[in-house]
């Protein structure tokens, strides 16, 4: 597999070439933090007896309203989260388990025998690294116990599909018990064919909730998802998540979410919905990866809202660092439905979008508009070091316009470092658009490309408040 990361980081450093100096890298997050904190706090909602109704229905009032330590940059230029320390502690167990491979339990990688039976034995109670040789295996999903490595012998060589016979609903690879959580599981090296083509081909792919995806983690404390390439999951390529998705409104989360995840040089293509997302979970990084070319084929046509990377509802402390998108509606979109609390604290370095319909979008459905409640929970957040090249009108939603960036109900945002370009023919093309109730954003160090031709590229609506944009 190609290293994702340092064709992401070259790109990047091409639209802006301090990028790849450790030391300017560091000072411009210094800066980005220095603007956010600048800015005002999201006013903190008091507990009511209301938010106590629905505790049986899996869900739980936000009460965390803080925003965690600015990332680190390594001397190797790398970006740290300030909990990656405990993840490489909590994953440690796994390098001493004893290392089994799937063909000494009857794994054929024929692309053809159903291996899952094999998998099942050799993967056990878990306390196990799984070896998996150079094959194509045909499984019908896999559900790891805690403390399980899933180890291939690269993504060009080992690839795990969905047998024909697999239901829409099912999922390549998963958690064991999504009640009572796991722990401590790594998946890497390896290929993930959802194998779409055994459903008709105009038909939905996916089942709803947290069905149809390549890899989902529900309820899973401390795991590693590395060198993994997914090819057309119904829904999205990795999701970390939630057992069960919250919509009983703004300002409560569901309960057994995740926490402390590190998702790695992942490729996703094709996917239904999105390319790598997080519902309702925290302390979630995403490094490294490249999510293009979706289907789009888990909405009606026309009005799929399929994007790369999508930070979704009552997700907080988020990472985003030296990942690509490409061909999505969103690049990155940090949101969340009407009925869920926003996506809380993101902070993303480095990120490049080529021909996203919105490279970065920023809002919370439903509570746009002067007839709508303001949001009580989209906020807090950090970008350093984007790249919005060339966003274009797209057949997946076909009645978006394209923008660059377009900042919608989030409060305390801070953007250093933006460079958007525009290649297309739009008439009077828009690159920025802060509107919608946003609150308390800057942007500095903007730099447009292409637009010369526009009347007004950069778009303020008038029911935001205390907006700067140098």
């Amino acid at each position: 597999m190609a290293d994702i990361g340092l064709e992401n980081e070259r790109l990047i450093m091409e639209k802006l070439p301090e990028y790849i100096d450790p030391v300017k890298k560091k000072q411009a997050l210094q800066e980005t933090e220095k603007i956010f904190r600048s800015l005002e706090d999201m006013p903190q909602r008091s507990k009511k007896w209301q938010d106590f109704l629905y505790m049986p229905l899996l869900t739980k009032p936000k009460t965390d309203y803080h925003s965690v330590v600015p990332v680190t940059i390594e001397k190797s230029n790398r970006v740290r989260p300030y909990w990656k320390s405990l993840l490489d502690q909590a994953l440690k167990p796994l390098d001493e388990f004893e290392l089994v491979s799937v063909a000494d339990y009857g794994a054929v990688g024929d692309g053809k025998t159903d291996c899952t039976e094999a998998f099942k034995a050799a993967i056990g109670k878990g306390n196990r690294r799984v070896f998996v040789p150079a094959g194509v295996y045909s499984i019908r999903g896999l559900k790891l116990p805690s403390y399980t490595a899933l180890i291939g012998s690269g993504v060009e060589r080992t690839i795990l599909k969905l047998a024909d016979g697999a239901p829409k609903k099912e999922k390549l690879i998963t958690n064991q018990n999504y009640v009572k959580g796991n722990q401590c599981l790594k998946i890497s090296d390896l290929t993930l064919d959802w194998n779409v083509e055994r459903l008709s081909k105009n038909e939905n792919t996916s089942a709803g909730g947290t069905s149809s995806s390549g890899i989902t983690l529900a309820h899973v404390q401390f795991a590693c998802i590395q060198r993994v390439k997914i090819i057309n999951p119904g829904l999205h390529g990795v999701d970390i998540t939630s057992i069960r998705y919250n919509y009983f409104g703004d300002g409560r989360r569901s309960v057994l979410g995740s926490r402390f995840v590190w998702v790695d040089q992942v490729e996703a293509s094709g996917f239904g919905d999105d390319g790598i997302t997080t519902h309702h979970s925290d302390d979630v990084w995403i490094s490294n990866s490249y999510l293009h070319h979706p289907s789009g084929r888990a909405h009606e046509k026309g009005y799929s809202n399929s994007n790369g990377i999508e930070v979704d509802d009552g997700s907080q402390h988020v990472v985003l660092s030296n990942n690509r998108t490409a061909y999505c509606f969103g690049g990155v979109e940090i949101k969340a439905h009407a009925t869920s609390s926003a996506a809380s604290d993101t902070q993303i370095v480095g990120h490049y979008s080529k021909q996203d319909n919105r490279a970065y979008n920023f809002r919370h459905i439903g509570h746009h508009r002067d007839e709508d409640r303001y949001s009580q929970s989209a906020y807090s957040i950090r970008a350093t070091y984007l790249v919005a090249d060339s966003p274009q009108k797209t057949e997946l939603y076909v009645g978006s316009a394209p923008r660059a960036l377009v900042v919608s109900a989030y409060q305390k945002v801070a953007v250093h470092h933006f460079v958007a370009i525009e290649t297309s023919l739009e008439k009077d093309p828009i690159a920025v658009s802060v509107q919608y109730r946003a609150n308390q954003v800057r942007l500095k160090n903007v730099q447009l490309k292409g637009y010369e031709r526009a009347g007004n590229p950069i778009r303020i609506a008038r029911t935001t408040e205390n907006i700067k944009i140098e």
